[in-house]
Order: C-alpha cells, then structure tokens, then sequence
C-alpha cells in the first residue's frame, strides 16, 4: 500500500543526521534540560549531553557531548522531538497509547503513571495490534474524520508490567531510567486508520466504562502535557481559533472514561473490559 501525503511528510520531516548543534540559534544559550519552539524550528537540550535541533524542511541534527547516554536518543526522538516535529508541520500530538481493530484506532490516555503502555501491552495479549506508545499524532487536515498517523513501535515497560504482563524484557530505554523496551505480543499497524475513540484511565473501586459527552468533552481537550505546550508554541493560535480547535477535538472525538482497580490482583478486570469495549462490533 502506497503512504499518504501525511506519511511522507513526517517521514522526510523526521530524517536524522550527527552534527553540530547552534544552542544560540534563538538569539540566547538554551540551558540543559529545557526545549524551546517557534515558527518552523524546535531546540531540545537534555540535562546529560545531548541536543536537537528540528527545522523545517531540513530534518533533525542530534549533537552528543562526550560522556553522553546515547541509549536515550530514541527516546527523545520518538517522544518531544517527533511531537514537536508534527507541531510545526500542522499534526497534532497527543499523550495517549492506542490499539487497532477492524480498521479503527482506540487511544488509551491519562497522566504519566496511569498505565497506558501497560494496558496496551495486555490487549495485545487478546490479540489486539498495537498502533503507537506513549505519543499519538492526529492528522486534522480531512475536515469530516479525524485520521491517526502511526508511530513508533515498541513498548516501555516497567519491570513491574512486563511481570504483570508476562512479556519478554528487551533492553533498556536509558542507563538511569528504570523501563525496558519490549515488542507488541499481537504486532503492530503502520498505517494511518480514523480514530474511533480516545479513552480516559482512571482509578476506582471496580472497572467501568462511561461515555463522555457534551461540556465534559470539551473540558478533556484541555491537557497539561508537554504535547499541549508544543502545540501551542508551534501554532501560536488566539484565542478564538485555540476555541475552534477544542470545539473541533470535542464533537469528532468520540471519548469515555475507563475506570479501573489499580491492585494487581484485580488488573485483569481492567484488561477484560476493555478488551470486550474495543472488539464489540457495535462500536464502529
């Protein structure tokens, strides 16, 4: 199957080259651990030696200070730096896991903790494909459906959740950060597909799925990820159009919350309903 304009696009946009980087190239010396967006040109310097620097129609140049932990590259690259990528080229990037049935994507959502990568590893285990990790980009530009673009393929793990999922451990994301890469058990879709819904984890006493709708939706699309902040640098919308947007991602996002028992003992229900949400044929 041939890619989509959108495909080639962040393709070409996200090409990788070794070089050196201008840490001055916004008229002031970016410090470590701190990023910066404007117009067609993103700059990421990490607080252990790396740095990135993102312009459009010129792809990404990575510098490494020696000493540096090149083992986080990747995740650097498949998170703020793809996000901030699809910002500038008019995508717009969500935190959120997802899985795919019959042509349709389903995004799982909620703060970093909440188990998105976890869940998703299990629905992979009811043969559930998976879709993306972590970051999910919309692409907006059809005005009647909402079309997700596939992204990176491989899974972070806790070693608490590859117990819990019984998945095999690859190896590790970076030298101080405490998860794993591992492989989707039911593989993985690298096409784009419409988004059929984007679900909300939270935390209660028994497993449930609600459906979200009127003024609760449009509260949703209001998020205080690091996305969100790239989004609104990149675009730099007023406040009529950041409206616009919100009212948009509101009526064409079909949302609801999944509510669910944190204890391990009890994951499984979690998993369970979910999995039965996702495969009943109703939904699509």
């Amino acid at each position: 199957m041939s890619k989509t304009d959108a495909e080639l696009l962040m393709e070409r946009e996200t090409r990788v080259r070794h070089g050196p980087v201008d840490l001055d190239v916004f008229g002031y010396t970016l410090q470590p651990g701190r990023s910066h967006i404007e117009a067609d040109r993103f700059l990421l310097r990490t607080a252990d030696g790396l740095s990135f620097h993102y312009r459009k129609g010129e792809g990404i140049t990575i510098s490494r200070r020696p000493g540096a932990d090149c083992s986080e590259e990747q995740l650097w690259l498949n998170g703020s730096v793809y996000s901030a990528v699809a910002c500038i080229n008019g995508f717009v990037p969500i935190h959120a896991s997802a899985v795919t049935h019959a042509g349709h994507v389903f995004a799982f959502t909620g703060p970093s903790g909440a188990g998105k990568s976890t869940l998703i590893a299990a629905l992979g285990q009811r043969r559930l494909p998976m879709f993306c990790d972590d970051t999910l980009v919309l692409d907006l530009s059809d005005p009647d459906r909402i079309i997700c673009l596939p992204g990176h393929k491989r899974l972070k793990l806790t070693a608490d959740a590859l117990e819990l999922t019984g998945i095999e451990a690859g190896e590790k994301v970076g030298q101080d950060i405490d998860k794993y890469y591992a492989s989707a058990v039911a593989g993985d879709v690298a096409s784009p597909m419409p988004l059929a819904e984007l679900l909300f984890l939270e935390q209660g006493a028994s497993a449930s799925i609600e459906s979200l709708s009127g003024s609760e939706r449009f509260m949703r699309t209001q998020d205080d990820h690091y996305t969100a902040h790239l989004f609104a640098g990149a675009r730099q919308l007023d406040r009529a159009a950041q409206f616009a947007h919100r009212v948009r991602l509101a009526r064409q996002i079909a949302m609801s919350r999944l509510v669910r028992p944190w204890d391990r003992e009890r994951f499984h229900e979690g998993v369970e309903l979910a999995a039965r949400h996702v495969l009943a044929e109703k939904r699509l």
